[in-house]
């Protein structure tokens, strides 16, 4: 299997998916049990482990309720630049426009 970084979306999507059932079969739980743990109906996380569309906060507590959740905080990291960027209290930014 391709690493991570070199997947393309679908790629990662799908393995996504996998490692996620791989760990609730790991866990010993069923898709009903998972379903129940993580808030969500049974059809959309057989959806998910199908094809591996689920909506942001459904993955959440999936990776939630499988004891999973240590890397969504690496998803975006933050940037500091400097001290002072960490001192500082955070300003509204926006995109520029073309």
């Amino acid at each position: 299997m391709l690493p991570l970084e070199l997947m393309t979306a679908p790629q990662l999507v799908g393995a996504v998916a996998q490692r996620a059932r791989r760990l609730r079969l790991d866990r010993n739980l069923t898709q009903q049990e998972l379903a129940e743990r993580a808030g969500m109906s049974l059809s959309s996380l057989r959806r998910f482990e199908r094809t591996g569309e689920i909506a942001f906060l459904s993955l959440v507590r999936v990776a939630m309720a499988l004891d999973a959740s240590d890397g969504l905080g690496a998803l975006f990291p933050e940037q500091v630049r400097s001290l002072d960027d960490l001192l500082e209290p955070p300003r509204r930014q926006r995109g520029r426009r073309s």
